[in-house]
C-alpha cells in the first residue's frame, strides 16, 4: 500500500483503490445457531486465508468487520485471544485468519458492517473504491454489508468460496440473488483478477 498525503485517519492508500473485508469469522460460536454455521465458516477460513495472502502481495488492505455481541469494552485483540482461548473449530478459523498488524479491523454492534462503526471513513481514506466481500454469514452480515456498500456507490465482489451460511442451499440462494438482482461478480476467489496485482509486465497476480 502507498502512503497518504496530508491528515489522513489512515497512513496508507489501498493498492488498486480495493479492500477485503471480511466479515464475523472472528468467534467463540457460542451465540444462538452457531453450531449451523460454524462448519461453513471452517470450510471457507482456508481460502479467505489464501485470498488474503494474494491480497496482501499486491497492496491490498484487509478489514475485518466483527460483532462485538454486546461486550462493549471488548476491543479486536480481546476478541481474538478469547476466540483462540475456546480452542476447536474458533481456534482453528482464527489462527488460519489471525490479523496482521498490517490489517485494519472494526467491532460493529448490528448486522451491517457500516452501521455505528468508523469503516466508511476508513474506505475512504484509504481511497477504496471497490471492497471484496467474505465470511459469514451470507444472507444476513454479508448481505447488509453488501446493500450499504452499494448504496455508497462502492463497487462489491462476494466469491462464491469465501461466503457461507447455515447451509448449502442458502448460500446457493443467495449468490444467485447477488448475480441476478445486484449484478455482482460472485467469481470464486482464484479467478478474481486484482487491478492492485497487475505488474510493471502487465500480468496478473
Amino acid at each position: 500500500m502507498a502512503t497518504a498525503r496530508g491528515n489522513a485517519l489512515a497512513s496508507e492508500v489501498a493498492a488498486g483503490g480495493e479492500a477485503l473485508l471480511i466479515i464475523d469469522m472472528i468467534s467463540c460460536w457460542d451465540f444462538p445457531d452457531a453450531g449451523k454455521l460454524r462448519p461453513g465458516a471452517l470450510a471457507i477460513a482456508p481460502a479467505i486465508a489464501a485470498f488474503k495472502k494474494r491480497c496482501g502481495r499486491a497492496g491490498v488492505p484487509t478489514i475485518y468487520a466483527n460483532d462485538n455481541l454486546g461486550r462493549w469494552r471488548s476491543d479486536w485483540k480481546a476478541l481474538v485471544e478469547s476466540s483462540i482461548a475456546c480452542g476447536g473449530d474458533a481456534a482453528t478459523v482464527t489462527t488460519l485468519l489471525l490479523p496482521g498488524p498490517e490489517d485494519y479491523f472494526v467491532l460493529k454492534p448490528k448486522h451491517s458492517a457500516f452501521h455505528a462503526t468508523p469503516l466508511t471513513l476508513l474506505l475512504h481514506h484509504l481511497r477504496v473504491r471497490k471492497i471484496y466481500v467474505a465470511g459469514v454469514s451470507s444472507d444476513q452480515c454479508v448481505m447488509t454489508t453488501v446493500a450499504e456498500a452499494r448504496m455508497r456507490d462502492l463497487e462489491v465482489a462476494v466469491p462464491r468460496d469465501l461466503v457461507a451460511t447455515q447451509s448449502s442451499a442458502r448460500n446457493e440462494a443467495v449468490l444467485l440473488q447477488y448475480e441476478r438482482t445486484h449484478g455482482l461478480n460472485t467469481a470464486a476467489a482464484p479467478r478474481i483478477r486484482l487491478a492492485a496485482g497487475k505488474s510493471r509486465s502487465g500480468r496478473l497476480r
